[in-house]
C-alpha cells in the first residue's frame, strides 16, 4: 500500500485483518519509499513481489501517476496489479490512470465501515477470485 494518510492505513489494516485472510500489509507513505522498496533500492534484497499494489495518487514528492508509469513500465514490475485508491473521481485522473495501465481506479469512500467494505472486497478478490 502506497499510502500518505496515517488513518486511511490504520483503516486498511483493520478491514484486512476483520477479512480473515491472511494477508501481509507493507506500507510505503510516499512514491519514492515506495519504488525504493519495489526495486529492492531500501536494502531489502530477499524482497518478494508483492501480490497486489494499492496506490494513491496525492503522495509527496513523486506522486502516484508517476509511480504507475514507473511500474507499468518496468519488466520486472508491469506485471503487478495497481488498484488506485485515491479520493478524486475527476474523470481526467481516472482516464490517466487507465491510460498508464491501472488495473482498476477505485475512489475511497469518506465513510469508515465503506471504506473498510472496498478494502475486504479487494482483498477478496485479489486473493480468492483472481489467480495471481
Amino acid at each position: 500500500m502506497v499510502e500518505d494518510n496515517p488513518a486511511d492505513v490504520q483503516l486498511a489494516r483493520e478491514a484486512i485483518k476483520e477479512s480473515g485472510i491472511p494477508y501481509f500489509l507493507k506500507v510505503t507513505g510516499d512514491g519514492e519509499e515506495a519504488m525504493d522498496y519495489l526495486l529492492s533500492r531500501d536494502g531489502e534484497a530477499d524482497l518478494e513481489c508483492p501480490d497486489i499494489i494499492l496506490l494513491d495518487l496525492k503522495l509527496p514528492g513523486k506522486d502516484g501517476m508517476q509511480v504507475l508509469a514507473e511500474i507499468k513500465q518496468d519488466p520486472d514490475l508491469k506485471r503487478i496489479p495497481v488498484i488506485i485508491l485515491a479520493t478524486s473521481s475527476d474523470t481526467g485522473d481516472v482516464e490517466r490512470a487507465y491510460a498508464v495501465h491501472a488495473n482498476c481506479y477505485i475512489i475511497k469512500p469518506a465513510d469508515y465501515d465503506k471504506f473498510a467494505e472496498v478494502i475486504r472486497s479487494i482483498v477478496n478478490y485479489w486473493s480468492s477470485v483472481v489467480k495471481i
